[in-house]
């Protein structure tokens, strides 16, 4: 398939060379053509970009630098004679035999459309669209978790376009069938913010982090958990009923990620327990009894790579975990060779994947296993990839349509998948304000070898009920109910205690 790549001139940047290095992967001859600009690259904008590289990112370069357009794919010839187009210009045109792939930053062609709305603080929803017909082919909302300034945002949305236009163009290539873009609501622009604004916003939020992070252990996470014999998150939607009792920790530590489980008849919560000073997680597990806890953590595995989310499964008489090792590039399975404190590897289900809060489960026969991909550049939790298997040992095979879902609100997993009423629902985390700021539960009313759909029901913000900064797991086990988020945690212990009573759920005891 011959491609063609059609920029603004006086345009380019190093985010437009990395996709037309991915176009070309799809085994398309990619090449190059330039338009006049409809306007300059803002002057305010590309100077906010190099006082960044200076301050925060330390000289290093981001997609978001300018390039020369010469750069970014060989220039077509007289020659070249196109199928397709991929046309990222502000005023895209037709071309004689090519069908034509344009993008809009919240309806708006053009770069400076997606920059405009990152300059106001909001986050342009992207759309891949066919502008002979006007329909809307694919749709995302990028994660800009871990978006450090302007350029770090432009980054996050870039590569999620990349994500969209690699999905839609390998489908082409391979004729196969994309399933229609889900509806993502946009982001509504509270404010306009020009660039001088912004660069003075971005400079005192870096000074107020790292001042931040000199005083206290951040992020800090927290387990919350409760006994009761009532219905829970997953039967209200909501908070309501027995208060939760905060998980203490040494403080220097946090836990996280709680998976609760009741084996032989005794009950441990396993979290992700991650020491600041060192800055790796292990698994650990903590024993409950009919009054809560009752005894210290201790760890159940640790690998030389960090680790977290210990999802765990009963299957064939025997208990299994899949914790995330997306450091590893693997999925891998463990088999409990003594409950709780001794696992053994006993299979790598995927290779060569960067696979976040991998969530296994059986449905319609197969099994199926939900995560987040990290693709390329941007956040680790807006991409929705699913795997299927005859068996929980595999073979793993991606899903015909992955990407399947391409939306910050509600694609990284949050907790087991459960069923109601003959329902399939599953929680969710939603990134709008950050990486595991709030949960929600998305009921599943599609997973099938052609198809994924889901359509979220209920909504949890931190709260009196749950007080913090986050949240962002939930679980639950017979009477035992888990939830996680984060506070601000002083590193002097004395301010730490009063900072932590003030964040008792329901009020200061």
């Amino acid at each position: 398939m011959n491609l063609l790549l059609v920029v603004e001139d006086g345009r380019g940047r190093r985010w437009m060379r990395r996709l037309a290095e991915r176009l070309a992967g799809l085994g398309a001859t990619v090449r190059l053509v330039t338009t006049a600009p409809r306007a300059p690259a803002t002057r305010g904008v590309e100077l906010l970009l190099q006082l960044e590289r200076m301050i925060m990112r330390r000289q290093r370069a981001v997609g978001a630098e300018p390039v020369e357009t010469a750069t970014i794919a060989p220039p077509a010839d007289a020659g070249f004679v196109p199928s397709l187009v991929v046309d990222l210009t502000a005023r895209p045109t037709a071309r004689a035999g090519a069908r034509v792939l344009a993008v809009t930053w919240d309806g708006d062609h053009g770069e400076d459309a997606a920059i405009a709305r990152l300059v106001s603080g909001a986050t342009p929803l992207v759309e891949v669209t066919d502008p002979a017909t006007g329909e809307v082919l694919e749709r995302g909302l990028a994660s800009l978790e871990n978006a450090a300034g302007l350029g770090g945002a432009i980054d996050s949305v870039m590569a999620r376009l990349a994500t969209l236009l690699v999905a839609r163009v390998g489908a082409i290539v391979s004729g196969r069938d994309r399933p229609d873009p889900p509806i993502i609501p946009g982001v509504p622009l509270k404010h306009r913010r020009d660039v001088a604004r912004l660069a003075a916003a971005s400079l005192a939020g870096s000074l107020a982090r790292a001042l931040y992070r000199l005083s206290c252990w951040a992020p800090h996470w927290r387990v919350g958990w409760r006994l009761h014999d009532g219905p829970g998150i997953a039967e209200t939607g909501d908070l309501s009923g027995p208060l939760f009792h905060v998980l203490r920790d040494p403080g220097h530590r946090f836990f996280a990620d709680p998976f609760p489980m009741i084996h032989d008849g005794r009950a441990h919560v396993f979290v992700e327990d991650l020491d600041h000073r060192v800055g790796k997680g292990v698994i650990s597990a903590i024993p409950f009894d009919e009054n809560g806890p009752s005894g210290e953590a201790v760890v159940a595995l640790e690998e030389p790579w960090h680790l977290s989310y210990p999802y765990l499964i009963e299957h064939a008489g025997e208990l299994w975990m899949i914790p995330e090792s997306s450091n590893a590039l693997d999925v891998a399975l463990y088999r409990c060779a003594r409950f709780p404190d001794r696992w053994e590897r006993a299979a790598t289900l995927l290779h060569d994947i960067s696979l976040s809060d991998a969530t296994v489960f059986e449905h319609g026969g197969r099994w199926w296993m939900l995560g987040t991909e990290h693709d390329g550049e941007g956040g680790w939790s807006d991409v929705l990839a699913i795997h299927s298997a005859p068996s929980l040992f595999g073979p793993w095979t991606a899903h015909a349509t992955n990407p399947v879902l391409i939306d910050r609100t509600s694609a990284r997993p949050a907790g087991a998948v459960f069923r109601r009423d003959g329902r399939l629902f599953r929680p969710v985390q939603d990134c709008s304000d950050g990486y595991g700021a709030a949960l929600a539960i998305a009921e599943i009313t599609r997973l099938d070898d052609e198809g994924f759909a889901q359509v979220v029901r209920h909504r949890l913000a931190p709260g009196p009920r749950w007080p913090g900064r986050k949240f962002h797991t939930v679980n639950r086990a017979g009477r035992l109910e888990v939830i996680d988020g984060s506070v601000v945690r002083p590193k002097w212990s004395r301010l730490a205690g009063l900072v932590e009573r003030a964040a008792t759920p329901g009020g200061a005891a």
